[in-house]
């Protein structure tokens, strides 16, 4: 995983199998959780809801209002999705290793990401003629 200090500035990077598989184990307490390939690594789903990110073998959970301290306090960087352009970052936060290593609690910060992404308005899909 990546070090906070990274602040994530590594842009979309391939992740492995194996990784995904862990996380997914890790987060077995996540219903109806799915993964999803996208850009090079994994979306992470909760029936329709998105809410975490795989990629260079490092997870990334949405971060609302409400569980944003939770990162904050931590020093955890935001996804930051092109390498070419450090600035554009997204509304998902790096899980802490300890956080990760501990499957209740993985749960359970998943859990609330899966909250706050809940609470995001939904965007109608764009319509082709």
């Amino acid at each position: 995983m990546a070090s906070a200090a990274d602040d994530g500035n590594r842009g979309v990077m391939a992740s492995s199998s194996d990784f995904l598989r862990y996380v997914l184990g890790q987060l077995s307490t996540v219903n109806d959780l799915r993964s999803r390939r996208m850009f090079g690594g994994y979306g992470l789903y909760s029936g329709e809801v998105f809410f975490g990110i795989i990629s260079g073998d490092v997870l990334y959970f949405k971060v609302g209002d409400d569980n944003r301290a939770d990162y904050a306090g931590r020093g955890m960087g935001q996804f930051r999705p092109y390498a070419d352009r450090p600035q554009v970052s997204m509304s998902y936060f790096e899980v802490p290793a300890e956080v990760l290593e501990d499957a209740e609690e993985c749960g359970a910060w998943a859990r609330r990401s899966v909250a706050a992404a809940s609470r995001l308005p939904i965007r109608p899909r764009s319509r082709t003629r």
